[in-house]
Order: structure tokens, then sequence, then C-alpha cells
């Protein structure tokens, strides 16, 4: 009997692995669950620094930033469609620069063919594995040597080890009592136990008694007793988990409290659970890749599918993965479990084997039982990490795996194979194989500047000798486009351990650079990444709204001008005008000054004797060495007056007398003297007027008097107003009957 871990469900119905315009919509237009992968990925080297803090807080900037940098076209995108109620979930994943989100179909395909959209897959998901129980335990934590290091003082005080499996009972008093505790120590992405270890499965409980399980039970059962542990429940109570839920438990993994500032990810991460064997999903490969750039191993179960060979599972297979096989007390490997060669080419599958046969372990409700599968042998050796990097605390992820390898019993046909990997676990020849093999590690920090054009960025940049390295490091830098310099102060570390400041002048271009660091000794070489942005300088633009007004002279015209900060910049702008004759009018802002970025009004009053024409104002816009200038126009009416006439239409018999109000206003300031005549009055009638000429604004009567003589009928009577050049016109009806 034996855990197996079932098949990936997939949970759309749809094709795997959308790119570019590779997905036509269904229709109708359903929602489905999908993950949007962004082409660019980051590709960290190992975070390698005395300071674990350090380290976690550069890799989980460097994620960040890159997130935060690739994905606001798609989270626009995606707002947009979701205030047409086309997207009803979205959910961040910096950890390996993606999207989850709920959408309709139209929506996936349409973000498919987004540029920079590598990929837009399915939300998959995943069926918890389950455990059946043998008749009698055994000694396997004394098969891989787990207590000789327990002699020499290594329980694994003071390391995390993590789960990321159904839960973990936190009832049972073995493991109640190694629990971290806090918010930090447990997160269930699907929400249905947010503050309370819990497991309604046993798989989780189970694994994790093998890592840090004590000797409640009347035996020991946990490699590393005085580790403690944290837990992601990736599989719901129906047992099930999604690709999302996977990739928010190793982002919560990074950084469990969501401060940077603080080093509470765990030192290593078990993952007893698989998807389907024979295949190469690299689905969760940038999550592992980054689990490990932060020192922090993920191991994996290698599947439960043997004895045939091909049989391996992603992601176990996946190159940033360390599977691991299972042995009986005989270090015999078991029938079931699963084989090389690896579907993701790897050059062995699996890496490493443990126990995994009738291993006695905790299990829900306080219990205890005999259990088999590669899922309790993968936590033997996160369990032996656990105990490794208690002796020395800032291993890399590659130098951890290979004291693994190194330090494993051969088993099977000499050398690697893909049955029992390197071999069968050792810690203790781990450990001793740590302690005598000399070796280095290069790290950085920051592990990414900002700078203008020209200007200078600081790295520290760390050599860490260990196994007694005692010899000299030359560094160098590849990377730094043209114009670019670096300079290594010293260039050379001795004695095996230092430390070495790096300055860079940065080129003229701006744009993000990846930098290689390269530690140098004889044959062995080191290399760890960095990052330089150079970004254009502070700075602002001016504009104004509207660009043009037209006004009346001694009106007033007013203009917003806005002040919009570039690439950070803070300073005070100065805002004055330029071009206005003082005939003309005068310009004032409110403010005067913008801080930074802001919007200030431009009021421009005009004389009241104020030439019309148009008027080019030029607003300048200075801080300190910058400055920046846009010009409005302002447009000043000419001097004229209109000529209205009321009411428009008078009725009389003969001999009646029809009268109006003819008024003439004033347009641009115009107060001179308009004459008023009048033509197309009837045969036999005559007009006087009170008040012409009219001194504008004003008004003059005009008085239409009939006798019995005068025609009857329908006249059109026209008053023209004269003012030296200017003239204008006004009708109105007279009726005579």
């Amino acid at each position: 009997m034996m855990v197996r871990c079932r098949p990936l469900v997939i949970a759309m119905v749809t094709a795997l692995g959308l790119s570019g315009t590779a997905w036509a919509a269904p229709q109708p237009d359903p929602f489905v669950d999908v993950i949007v992968v962004m082409k660019s990925q980051v590709v960290p080297g190992p975070v390698v620094s005395p300071d674990r803090r350090e380290r976690l807080r550069s890799l989980e900037k460097t994620l960040r930033d890159h997130a935060t940098r690739t994905q606001p076209g798609v989270r626009d995108l995606l707002a947009v469609r979701r205030g047409q109620g086309r997207v009803t979930s979205v959910v961040p994943l910096w950890i390996t620069n993606a999207i989850g989100a709920r959408v309709r179909a139209s929506v996936a395909a349409e973000l498919a063919r987004r540029p920079e959209v590598g990929a837009v897959r399915p939300d998959s998901t995943i069926q918890a594995p389950t455990v059946t129980t043998a008749s009698a335990a055994e000694p396997n934590v004394a098969q891989v040597n787990a207590p000789a290091l327990w002699d020499l003082g290594y329980r694994g005080h003071g390391m995390v080890v993590a789960s990321m499996d159904t839960g973990v009972d936190l009832s049972h008093p073995e493991l109640a009592v190694r629990w971290r505790g806090g918010a930090n120590s447990w997160y269930d992405p699907n929400g249905q136990h947010p503050s309370t270890p819990t497991d309604v499965f046993g798989h989780g409980t189970q694994t994790m008694g093998v890592m840090v399980g004590g000797d409640g039970g009347g035996t020991s059962v946990g490699v590393a007793p005085d580790a403690r542990w944290i837990a992601v429940k990736i599989f719901n109570d129906r047992g099930q988990a999604t690709s999302t839920g996977i990739h928010l438990g190793y982002q919560w993994l990074l950084d469990p409290d969501g401060n940077p500032a603080t080093a509470d990810a765990p030192n290593v991460v078990n993952n007893s659970w698989t998807m389907a064997a024979g295949t190469c999903s690299l689905d969760f490969q940038p999550d592992l890749r980054n689990l490990r750039a932060a020192g922090i191993v993920p191991v994996f179960a290698a599947g439960n599918y043997g004895p045939t060979a091909g049989t391996s599972a992603s992601p176990a297979n996946n190159p940033e993965a360390l599977a691991v096989g299972s042995v009986d007390d005989t270090d015999t490997i078991a029938p079931f479990s699963s084989r090389g060669p690896s579907a993701c080419g790897q050059a062995g599958y699996p890496q490493l084997v443990a126990p995994g046969t009738d291993i006695r372990t905790t299990d829900l409700y306080g219990g205890y039982l005999d259990a088999s599968g590669t899922s309790l042998a993968a936590p033997h050796v996160a369990g032996a990490l656990a105990l490794l990097l208690q002796t020395m605390p800032g291993l890399t992820a590659d130098r951890q795996v290979s004291a693994l390898q190194q330090g494993a019993v051969d088993l099977g046909p000499a050398g690697a194979d893909d049955s029992y990997g390197s071999g069968r676990l050792d810690v203790l020849a781990s450990y001793n194989w740590l302690r005598s093999t000399p070796d280095f590690a290069v790290a950085v920090a920051p592990a990414s500047a900002t700078t203008q054009p020209g200007g200078s960025a600081q790295y520290t940049v760390t050599v860490s000798g260990s196994g007694g390295f005692s010899d000299d490091v030359g560094l160098s830098l590849t990377g730094l486009p043209a114009g670019g310099t670096a300079t290594f102060d010293p260039p050379v570390v001795t004695g095996g351990s230092g430390t070495s400041r790096l300055t860079v002048v940065a080129p003229a271009t701006t744009g993000s650079s990846a930098l290689t660091i390269t530690g140098t000794s004889g044959t062995t070489t080191r290399s760890v990444p960095a990052s330089l942005t150079v970004v254009p300088p502070p700075d602002y633009t001016v504009a104004a709204t509207p660009s043009s007004q037209t006004v009346s002279a001694g009106a007033v015209a007013t203009y917003g001008i806005g002040v919009s900060a570039l690439n950070g910049f803070t300073g005070d702008v100065t805002l004055t005008a330029d071009g206005l004759p003082a005939a003309v009018g005068t310009a004032t802002f409110s403010p005067a000054v913008v801080h930074g970025e802001g919007t200030a009004q431009l009021s421009i009053t005009t004389q009241a004797a104020a030439a019309s024409g148009s008027y080019l104002v030029t607003v300048n816009a200075s801080s300190g060495a910058l400055s920046h200038a846009v010009t409005v126009t302002l447009v000043v009416n000419p001097r004229d007056f209109a000529v209205t006439m009321s009411p428009a239409s008078i009725s009389v018999t003969r001999t009646q007398t029809a009268t109006y109000t003819v008024a003439v206003s004033s347009i641009g300031g115009f107060n001179g003297s308009v004459s008023l005549k009048i033509t197309g009055l009837p045969v036999n009638s005559s007009a006087t007027w009170t008040g012409n000429p009219v001194v504008a604004p004003g008004s003059a009567t005009l008085k239409v008097k009939t006798t019995w003589a005068t025609a009857r009928g329908t006249f059109t009577l026209k008053v023209t107003g004269n003012n030296t050049s200017l003239s204008h016109q006004v009708t109105a009806t007279l009726v005579v009957r």
C-alpha cells in the first residue's frame, strides 16, 4: 500500500498553454478561470548574503518591481472589462509574474493576443494525495543517520520547515508544540480555515510528522525534532487544489507576514504531491526558481507511478525541484517509486531516495500510523536540510542539493541512475562533505540599483567561503552597456571571504541592464545576478487648458496651467508670463509656485481700451536649471456695435402711429456714436426719431405715423446704424390695415 497522487484534473473546457492568437473563444461566452503569464520573466541566480533578511528582501523587491513594470497593460484591460461585468476576480501573482483571473472566454482570447502576454493557461485543479496504512513501524529516522547529527547538537533548532499539502492537524501533541504560531505561520488560499491549522485528510499531518515529529509516541518519528513548522493548505476540504492557489502559496512562503523587512520565510519547503506522470509541465517553474534563488530548496515527492521507466511527474521533474524517490529498510527501491528518465530533460530522476515504506508518523486526532509512498520519503530530505542549515545557515540552494547528493549512499548501478538517483539520503555524510569540501559563494546587495545617465550606483559584493576555503577570489562584471564603467574595490577578495565595493557609472542611455558579477578562483567560478536601471533625471512637463481664450476688452480670460512630475520630480516650479503688452492687459497666477506637480490658474485681465487682435502669451515654468514653456492665445474681440429693434412687428389701422425701440449694444468696449436711418416706409407715412444718434450702449425711439392716405399692406422697415466704417442693419414689420 502506498501514497498515490491522483492525476491532474483540468478545471476548464479549453486547451492548455494558450499564446498569441491561438485561442478562439467558444460560443456562447462562458466565464473561465485562467492564469495570464507575462512574457517577461525574472531569471534570478542565487541571492547569497550573510544576512538572510537582505536575501529575501532583495529577491522579493526584484520580483514585485518586475511585475509592476510589466503588468500595467493587462491590469488596466482587466479593470476595464471588470467594469463591463466580463471579469469577476483578479489575483496578482508577482512570484511568477502572472495574474489569476475569472474572465469571459472572449476576454481570455483578447488577453492572449497582447504582445506582453506569454501564455493564458487554464487554472488547473489538482487532487489531494491519499494515504493507506501498513502493519509495522520501521527505523527510518536512523536509516538516514539523523541521530548522528543530533549527537553533535544539531536537531533543527532555529530552522523553519514548510509544508504545501492538505494542512496540518494542530490538535496533535507532537505538532502543536512545534508550530511557529502567529498569522505568518498558516495560510489557506481557499479561505476555508483562515486562522487555525486544519487537516481533514491527514496527508499533511503525516508528512509533517516525518519532518519535525518528536518521541511522544514512544519512538522518534521526525528527522528535525527541534525545528518549527509553518504550512500552506493548498488542498481545500474537497481535496482539490487550483493552480492559482498553489501560486499564492509559494508567493506567501517568500514573505509570510507581508513585510519584506522581516526574514520569516521558511528554510525549506516540502511538496508531497504531483500532477500526472510522464509529462513535463513547467507551470510552476518560476515559483520554484524564485524559491531556490532565496536559498529555499523545494523538495518534492517523485511520485508513485513506478516501476515503469519514464514515470516522472511534474512539478517534481522541473529542473528546480529536488525529486525524492522511495526505498525500503533494506535500501531497495520501492516498486511504486517513479522512475526516470525525466520528461523535463533532467540529468537523472529522481535526484535522491529516502525511506518511504512502512513509515511511522503522526496522524489525525493525536494518533500515529504506518504509511508508504514517496510522499513519506520527501519529508526525510526536508528534515535533513533543516539539520544541515542549522550547521551552516548561509548555504545556497545549489550547495544544499550538492551536499545531499554527494553524501548519499550510492545504490543500484554505480553513479546516478534513473531509479535511485544519487542514492539514499545520509545526512551525516552530507554534513561531513560540507565541512571538508572547500567552496565559495558570491553575493551582492542591493540586487538592483537605479540611477540617472552618467550617475553612479553602489553595490556591496560579498565572498563567503565554506568547507575551509581560503583562496583568493577575483571579481568581474558583465552585462554593462557600452559607455558604462565598473570598478571593484578591491578587485580581489583575499583569504576566501570578504567584501568588495562595486561602483558602476551608468551609460548615457536609459533602460534596465541584467548584470552578472562573477568570482573566479582557479578553475572555479561562482556568479550572482544584479540589475542596473538607468532612468531619465527628474523632470516635469507643463500644459495649458484651454490653449486659446476669446474675450472682449475689459474682460478676464482664464487658463489652467498643469505641471506634471516625471521620474520622481519633487521641486518647486515658478510660473511667469511673457509676451502680453501692458496696453492689452496683465497676467497673474494662482498659485504662482507649484510644488512638485499640480495645477495653477492663469488669469489675464484685459484693459478696457485694449486693441482688438490675437496675442501669444508664453507661460514659463522654471525650477532651478530646468525650464519649460507653453504658449496660450488671447483673442480680444474688435470694437463694434449691434442694432436690435423691438417689437419685431406692429399692426395699426390708418391714422395710427407705430412705436419701436431701436437699441445699440456695445461689442469689445465700443462707445461711439451711431446714427440711425430708416427706409422701407409705406407711401404717405412719416418717421420721427427721439435720441438719434445713439451713444453706445443706448437706444432711440422710432415713431411711424400713418394717414388716411397711407397704403394698406405689410411693409418691411429697415433701420441702418452707421459709425464711420462700421454699419449694421435691423428690420421690423409694419402692418397697415
